[in-house]
C-alpha cells in the first residue's frame, strides 16, 4: 500500500508529460496538443512543484532565522517610538550614555537593542531610509560573528552600519572592509554619516595615503578601508623601525562585504612585500623568443586544469640545442625556469583576459571581480616573462620581505563577521577555514525573478549568434539588458556584434576609461532599452534600479557643475582621465551626453548655479581635494543637520535635480516593470556557481520582476577542461551549429563539471590552508617577539640582551663539547680560541683557565663560567657605549634586533618556499607531505630564532661608535657601517681556530649560516 501511495506522483508526473491527467475513463477528457509548447510547460509545472517539495522537506532557511532573532526585532520596533521623540542632542547623548556603560562593564549583547534601535532612528533622519526587520536581523548575525547571506538589492550596506556601531562603543575600533577603494570611500561618505551625526568618529584608508593620515583613521571609532590596504599595513607595521610608524592599533572586530570574495576567491593569493633582488633581463627576452619558436603539442604540453607546462622530449632538445646547454635544469643557469614562465606567459596569461598594457606596465586584472589590481605583481619571474611578451621594459626580480594569506590574516581578528549574496554553496569552507557559521536572511519581498533554463549550444559561433539575437529581442521590446561576460575581451566582442545591429549599448569592464565611468553606466542601466555588457565586476557593490537611479544621476548632474571649480587641480593627469566623450575639449567631470533623463528646469538650473557659486565662494576656487570634494559632495546630498550654507545650498538643487528626473523615472519604472523588468544574459559558466548567481541576483531586486538566461557552449573553457568524457562525446554526436541543445543529461553534466571545479579549488585552498597553518604560527610568534623589541624599555632591552649572551654561550660550549667524552680529552684549546673569536673581551681566556674549571665542575663549570664572561662582557660594552652618548646604546640593541629579524625572516621565507616544494615529492616514499613539511619547518624555525640571537649578541660586542663630524651640536654618534649585519662566526667544534676550514656545525643541529639579507 505505501509503495503505491509512493509511486501514485511518479505516476501522475509521467502522465502528466504524456498530456493525459488522472482521472475515470468516463469523465470528458479536453485533447491537450501535442508538441514543444505543452511538453514545456509540464516541464515548468514539474519544476514548480520540485520547489516546493523541497520547501517542505528541507524548509526555508530564511524563515528558520527569522523565527530565532523574532523576539528582539520586536523589542528594537518597541523602542522606536521612543527614539523617534528624541532631538537630535538627545540622540547623541544616548551614544555617551552607552558608550559609560560599556566602561562600566556592561555586555554589549544586553545593549544590542537599545544600540540598533538607535542607529535605525539616526539612519532615518540622516539618509532618510530606515533599516526594514530583515536588516535588523542581518545585523544581528555580523554582531555575533557568523555571515549574514542577503539577496542582492536587500541593503546589505546599510546593515553594516548597526554591529559597527555597537561594537564601536567600547573604544576599540571597528574594521569595515570592502574589495575595492571606490567602494570603501562610497560607503565611508554615505553610511559614515550615521556614525558621525551619533557622535562617533570615522575614518576611511585609500591607496596613496600617508602613513600620519593612515594612523588618525585607524583610530576612528569605525573605519572604512579595502582588504588588500590592511593587510599591507599590517605587514609594514610588522616590518616598521620605530613604534612611530605603526599605523594599526589591536584588532577588535571586523565586518566584511562581500566575504566570499575576499576569503575564498582570494585566499589563494597571498599579500606579498617584496624587494629588489638582481636578475638578467636579456633571459627573459632570450626564453619569450625560444617560447614563440616553440610549437604547442609537439615541444610541450599544456595543462590548462593544474595551469602547469610539460617539455616533451623534443621541447627539451630544441631548447638545449637554441640555448648551447647540456642541462635546462642546471640549478647554476635555471633556464626551464625562465622558459617554462615564457610558455606560461604565452599559452596561460592572455591579454585583455588575464591583465590588460596600461601605460607601458602590465596591470593584472582579478578573475573574479574583473577590476584591475594595479601595484600587484605575478611572482616568480611570471609577471616579468609576460612583460617580455609584450615588449615592455622589464622590471627587476623580487625577493618577498613579508608575506600572509587572507585566511591566516583576517583569522587574527577576535570577532569577524561577513556578508554576502552568495555564500550557502561554500558553507563547508566558512566552517572548516574559519569557524564561521552562514545564516540566511530572509527577502524584504518576495523574490519575482524567473530564471530560464541554460541554452547550450555545440560551438561558441552558434552561442554568440544566439546572444546577439537575445539582445536584440529584448532591446525591440524595451527591457533593459545587462550582458554578463568573463574577460575584457569577450565584452569587447559583444559591443562590436551589437554595432553591426545599430543597438546602442554600455561598456564596463577592466579598462580604465570605463571604470572610471562605473557609477555613471549603473545609474542609467535600468532604464528602458539600455544595454550595459560588464564584466565580472558588475556583480558586487553596485544596484541597477529599473527606470533608472535619479538620486545616482542628480548626484552625477551636480557634481558635474562643482567638482571643476572647487577641485585642485592633479599633477600629471593621466590621459585617460581627459576623457573624450562629451565632445574634444570635455573635461573629466563630464558625463556622457543622453545619461540625464530629462532636462532641468530654468528654476533648477538656477539653483544649481546659485549653490556652486556659494561653495566656490566658501570653500575657495580650485582649492579642495579631490577625496576631500568628493566626502563634501556627498554629505550635501544627505540629510545630516549642518549649518554650511554651501552644503545647504547644494543639498536644496540637489534635492530639486532628484524630484524632476524622479518624475521621469518613476513614470519609466512602471513601464519596465509592465515589459518585465531587467533581463540578464549570461554568456558562460564560471568556475564558481557563486558567481553566476550573483550575476543572476542583479535581476529582480526588492520584489522587482526580472528574467535571467544563461547561453553556452560545451567549448567554454570550463567545460572543455573539466567537462569529462561525458560532455566530449556529446560535442561529437551534436553536428549542427546553430541549433540549441536541450538535454537533461547534459544540464546535469554542465553542473557536475561546475561542481568539480568548485571542489577542485576548495581542495587547492584546504592544501594551501593547511601549509599556509605552519608558516602563521611562526609568523605570529616572530612579529610577537619583534613587536616586543619595538616597544622594549632600554632596562627591558638589557635584560634581553643578558638572555642572548647566556644563550650563545650555551650554544658554543654544547656544539664544541661532547658530554659523553672524558672530560680529560675534551678540546678546550679550540674553544678558547672559538670565545675569543665570539667577543675580544675574552681573549684573555686560555686551555688552562677552561682546564681548572672542568676539573672543578665538569660541563657545567666550564658553561657557568664562560656565561658569566659573556653577561660581564656585555655589561663592559654598554658601559663603554653609554660613557659615549647617553641612551645610545638601547638604540643600537634594538636596531641590531630589528634589523637581524628582518633579514633572517627574508631569508627563512625563501627556504621554507623550497621545502614546501620539496616535501611534494616524498608521497612517493609513503610519507605524508605535510607532516615532513612541518618537522622541516620547524627545525629552520627554531635554527632561525637560535641564529637571530647569536648574530645580535655578536653585533652588540663588535658595536664601535663613531661620530659623524667633531663635535657639532646635533651630531649622533653612529654604528659603523654593516653593524647590523655583523655575522656571527662559526661555532667550531673545539678545533682550534685557525685551522677551521669548513662550516663545523654538525653538533649544534646543523645550523645554517646567515646574515645579509639580498638586495
Amino acid at each position: 500500500m505505501a509503495q503505491a501511495a509512493a509511486a501514485a506522483p511518479a505516476i501522475a508526473a509521467r502522465r502528466a508529460v504524456r498530456g493525459t491527467a488522472l482521472r475515470g475513463k468516463s469523465a470528458s477528457v479536453r485533447p491537450t496538443r501535442s508538441g514543444r509548447g505543452a511538453s514545456l510547460e509540464c516541464n515548468a509545472f514539474l519544476d514548480q512543484l520540485k520547489k516546493a517539495a523541497d520547501g517542505v522537506l528541507k524548509g526555508d532557511p530564511g524563515a528558520k532565522t527569522r523565527a530565532r532573532y523574532q523576539d528582539r526585532v520586536d523589542a528594537i520596533n518597541a523602542m522606536g517610538p521612543a527614539m523617534s521623540k528624541l532631538s537630535d542632542d538627545e540622540l547623541r547623548a544616548k551614544t555617551k550614555e552607552l558608550q559609560a556603560k560599556v566602561k562600566n562593564g556592561a555586555n554589549l549583547d544586553s545593549l544590542l537593542v537599545e544600540s540598533f534601535a538607535l542607529v535605525r532612528e539616526a539612519s532615518d533622519r540622516v539618509l532618510g531610509l530606515r533599516p526594514f526587520d530583515v536588516q535588523l536581523i542581518g545585523g544581528m548575525i555580523l554582531h555575533e560573528g557568523q555571515i549574514a547571506e542577503m539577496r542582492t538589492g536587500e541593503g546589505k550596506t546599510l546593515v553594516s552600519a548597526l554591529p559597527a556601531f555597537l561594537n564601536a562603543l567600547g573604544g576599540k575600533g571597528v574594521h569595515v572592509v570592502t574589495v575595492n577603494d571606490y567602494l570603501a570611500r562610497r560607503d565611508c561618505e554615505w553610511i559614515g554619516q550615521i556614525h558621525k551625526f551619533l557622535g562617533l568618529k570615522c575614518g576611511l584608508i585609500q591607496a596613496g595615503m600617508a602613513e600620519a593620515e593612515r594612523r588618525e583613521n585607524y583610530l576612528c571609532d569605525v573605519t572604512y578601508v579595502t582588504n588588500s590596504e590592511l593587510g599591507f599595513d599590517y605587514l609594514r607595521d610588522n616590518l616598521a623601525q620605530t613604534p612611530a610608524e605603526l599605523v594599526l592599533r589591536d584588532f577588535n572586530f571586523c565586518v566584511i562585504d562581500e566575504v566570499d570574495s575576499i576569503l575564498i576567491d582570494e585566499a589563494r593569493t597571498p599579500l606579498i612585500i617584496s624587494g629588489m633582488a638582481d636578475k638578467p633581463s636579456e633571459r627573459y627576452i632570450q626564453s619569450a623568443k625560444i617560447a614563440d619558436a616553440l610549437e604547442r603539442d609537439y615541444h610541450y604540453k599544456v595543462d590548462e586544469k593544474q595551469k602547469s607546462i610539460l617539455f616533451t622530449e623534443e621541447g627539451y632538445e630544441a631548447c638545449e640545442e637554441l640555448l648551447q646547454v647540456t642541462d635546462l635544469y642546471d640549478p647554476r643557469t635555471q633556464w626551464a625556469l625562465y622558459i617554462i614562465n615564457a610558455l606560461k606567459a604565452k599559452e596561460l596569461q592572455l591579454k585583455d583576459v588575464n591583465y590588460i598594457v596600461k601605460g607601458g606596465e602590465v596591470v593584472i586584472v582579478d578573475e573574479f571581480t574583473g577590476r584591475t589590481m594595479v601595484g600587484r605583481r605575478w611572482s616568480d619571474g611570471l609577471h616579468q616573462a609576460v612583460e617580455a611578451k609584450e615588449g615592455l621594459t622589464i622590471q627587476n626580480e623580487t625577493v618577498t620581505i613579508a608575506s600572509v594569506t587572507y585566511q591566516a590574516f583576517f583569522r587574527a581578528f577576535p570577532k569577524l563577521g561577513g556578508m554576502t549574496g552568495t555564500a550557502e554553496t561554500e558553507l563547508t569552507e566558512f566552517n572548516n577555514i574559519y569557524d564561521l557559521s552562514v545564516a540566511v536572511v530572509p527577502t524584504n519581498r518576495e523574490v519575482k525573478r524567473d530564471d530560464a533554463e541554460d541554452v547550450v549550444f555545440r560551438s561558441e559561433s552558434g552561442k554568440w549568434n544566439a546572444v546577439r539575437t537575445e539582445i536584440a529581442r529584448m532591446h525591440k521590446k524595451g527591457r533593459p539588458v545587462l550582458v554578463g561576460t568573463t574577460s575584457v575581451e569577450r565584452s569587447e566582442q559583444i559591443g562590436e556584434l551589437l554595432d553591426e545591429d545599430g543597438i546602442p549599448y554600455e561598456l564596463l569592464n577592466a579598462k580604465p576609461e570605463n571604470v572610471e565611468r562605473e557609477a555613471e553606466i549603473v545609474a542609467q542601466a535600468g532604464r528602458r532599452g539600455a544595454v550595459t555588457i560588464a564584466t565580472n565586476m558588475a556583480g558586487r557593490g553596485t544596484d541597477i534600479l529599473l527606470g533608472g537611479n535619479a538620486e545616482f544621476m542628480a548626484r552625477l548632474r551636480i557634481r558635474e557643475a562643482l567638482m571643476p571649480r572647487i577641485v585642485m587641480p592633479e599633477e600629471g593627469d593621466i590621459a585617460f582621465e581627459k576623457k573624450n566623450i562629451g565632445g574634444a575639449n570635455a573635461d573629466r567631470w563630464k558625463v556622457k551626453d543622453g545619461l540625464y533623463p530629462c532636462d532641468l528646469s530654468a528654476e533648477a538650473e538656477k539653483l544649481v548655479q546659485e549653490a556652486v557659486d556659494a561653495a566656490v565662494a566658501s570653500w575657495g576656487a580650485r582649492s579642495v581635494e579631490k577625496l576631500e570634494a568628493e566626502e563634501r559632495l556627498s554629505f550635501a546630498c544627505e540629510k545630516a543637520p549642518t549649518e554650511d550654507e554651501a552644503a545647504l545650498k547644494i543639498r536644496a538643487a540637489f534635492n530639486k535635480v532628484e524630484a524632476e528626473f524622479e518624475a521621469v523615472t518613476k513614470t519609466e519604472k512602471v513601464e519596465v516593470v509592465g515589459l518585465g523588468g531587467l533581463h540578464v544574459v549570461g554568456t558562460e559558466r564560471h568556475e564558481s556557481r557563486r558567481v553566476d548567481n550573483q550575476l543572476r541576483g542583479r535581476a529582480g531586486r526588492q520584489g522587482d520582476p526580472g528574467s535571467t538566461r544563461y547561453f553556452l557552449s560545451l567549448e567554454d573553457n570550463l567545460f572543455r577542461i573539466f567537462g569529462g568524457e561525458r560532455i566530449q562525446a556529446l560535442m561529437s554526436a551534436f553536428r549542427i551549429e546553430d541549433m540549441p541543445i536541450e538535454s537533461g543529461m547534459l544540464t546535469q553534466s554542465l553542473d557536475q563539471a561546475q561542481k568539480k571545479v568548485e571542489t577542485y579549488f576548495y581542495d587547492i585552498r584546504k592544501q594551501l590552508f593547511d601549509y599556509d597553518a605552519v608558516l602563521n604560527s611562526q609568523r605570529e610568534k616572530l612579529y610577537f617577539e619583534r613587536r616586543r623589541a619595538l616597544a622594549a624599555t632600554p632596562a627591558q632591552l638589557e635584560q634581553l640582551m643578558l638572555e642572548y649572551a647566556e644563550q650563545t654561550v650555551d650554544d658554543i660550549v654544547q656544539a664544541n663539547l661532547d658530554t659523553s667524552v672524558d672530560p680529560a680529552e675534551w678540546p678546550l684549546e679550540g674553544l678558547a680560541g672559538k670565545m675569543a673569536q665570539y667577543c675580544y673581551f675574552m681573549a684573555d681566556i686560555d686551555e688552562a683557565d677552561l682546564r681548572d674549571k672542568a676539573n672543578k665542575g665538569g660541563y657545567d663549570g666550564v658553561r657557568n663560567y664562560l656565561a658569566k664572561r659573556g653577561t660581564d662582557a656585555y655589561r663592559t660594552k654598554r658601559e663603554e657605549v653609554e660613557a659615549i652618548q647617553p641612551g645610545l646604546m638601547g638604540e643600537a640593541e634594538r636596531f641590531f634586533v630589528l634589523s637581524q629579524t628582518d633579514n633572517l625572516w627574508k631569508e627563512h621565507l625563501q627556504a621554507i618556499k623550497f621545502v614546501q616544494q620539496a616535501v611534494g615529492l616524498r608521497g612517493y616514499a609513503q610519507k605524508d607531505p605535510l607532516i615532513e613539511y612541518k618537522l622541516e619547518g620547524y627545525n629552520l624555525f627554531v635554527e632561525m630564532m637560535a641564529q637571530i640571537r647569536r648574530n645580535v649578541i655578536y653585533s652588540v660586542y663588535q658595536f664601535q661608535p663613531k661620530r659623524v663630524k667633531e663635535n657639532p651640536p646635533e651630531a649622533q654618534p653612529k654604528a659603523e657601517a654593516g653593524a647590523a649585519e655583523s655575522e656571527f662566526p662559526e661555532m667550531g667544534d673545539g678545533q682550534p681556530v685557525e685551522e677551521d676550514k669548513e662550516l663545523a656545525t654538525a653538533k649544534a643541529g646543523g645550523s645554517r649560516k646567515k646574515g645579509k639579507g639580498k638586495k
